[in-house]
């Protein structure tokens, strides 16, 4: 009995094995050895500044995709998406480095408090509950919680103003600060040639009487930017102005015309102030002849002569 048991056990075993064989060559899914060869180059950061959930998805996508025109890896960026490109034999694609911008000018002293928050210090736990300290609703909480999900060290809330500020230095783009944001202040935005940039520094969307009020350095949505752009890069919505960095040519225009300061201009030279006209010289008008008076000594002698030739 005993026997019978142990062989019928095997056979049921066997059978089973051969079943589990022939179902997993039936669905068996093929994974191209590629893609653990590009993942290995990726820096492992897991991040989803690529767009897609960590680093073995961007590996396959790389590896699936036709060409790597528009993919980017941000954190490692331009070396290792060379060797990306020299693992799958395609050419790498040039996608213009970007980096994160913090939309909210409202320091302390353009946005004094009002009253004063004794929750849980996380800016998604408080945007639920009420507009902020201040009297706008749209600026920066300074909670941090853009400070908690960046992995690059690369933001911070500064003290003295009381917002958070981006080290474009480590910044890699990866959109997590962006994501952390419940205010929406945070924009990823392109880099530019020699790092420089315009943008508008405000997300404010009331009007501009009840902007100015919550916030001196609000954009009241007066439309002066958008009339003195000459490449059309500037559009009001909603009371407040946006640049579409896509369009902007850096002739910094706007940033002169802004009445409330909201437009801002990074890592661009110092204006050069324009040179005192000089002065106009005065038109001197050539003083009149004055005709020499005749005296009439001198009349006398040419009565004299007349005289004589009529009585010639």
């Amino acid at each position: 009995m005993i026997l019978i048991a142990v062989i019928s056990l095997g056979a049921i075993g066997a059978i089973g094995a051969v079943f589990l064989y022939a179902t997993s060559k039936k669905f068996e899914i093929y994974e191209d050895p590629r893609i653990a060869q590009v993942q290995e180059v990726l820096p492992g950061a897991n991040c989803g500044g690529c767009g897609y959930p960590g680093c073995s998805g961007f590996a396959s996508a790389c590896v699936k995709a036709d060409s790597l025109e528009g993919l980017l890896c941000p954190v490692g960026g331009a070396p290792v998406m060379g060797k990306v490109a020299t693992i799958l034999g395609k050419e790498a694609g040039s996608i213009e480095p970007m980096v994160a911008v913090v939309r909210c000018n409202g320091t302390c002293q353009a946005r004094p408090r009002t009253n004063s928050y004794d929750g849980t210090k996380s800016c998604a736990i408080a945007s639920t509950l009420y507009g902020g300290e201040t009297n706008c609703s749209y600026g920066c909480l300074g909670y941090g919680d853009c400070v908690r999900a960046c992995s690059f060290d690369a933001i911070h809330i500064n003290l003295e103003t009381g917002i958070a500020e981006v080290d474009e230095e480590k910044c890699t783009a990866c959109g997590a600060c962006v994501k952390a944001c419940p205010k929406n202040i945070i924009e990823l935005r392109k880099k530019g040639p020699k790092s420089r940039r315009i943008y508008v520094s405000c997300v404010n969307k009331d009007k501009g009487g009840v902007a100015r009020k919550a916030c001196a350095n609000a954009c009241i949505g007066c439309g002066k930017c958008e009339k003195e752009c000459p490449f059309g890069a500037i559009t009001v919505t909603n009371n407040v102005a946006y640049i579409d960095y896509k369009k902007c040519r850096l002739c910094r225009k706007c940033v002169a015309v802004c009445p409330t300061g909201a437009i801002h201009e990074l890592n661009f030279p110092p204006r050069k102030e324009a040179a005192p006209e000089a002065p106009k010289a005065e038109s001197v008008k050539p003083a009149p002849r004055m005709e020499t008076p005749v005296s009439k000594e001198t009349e006398a002698p040419k009565a004299t002569v007349e005289e004589k030739t009529n009585q010639n």
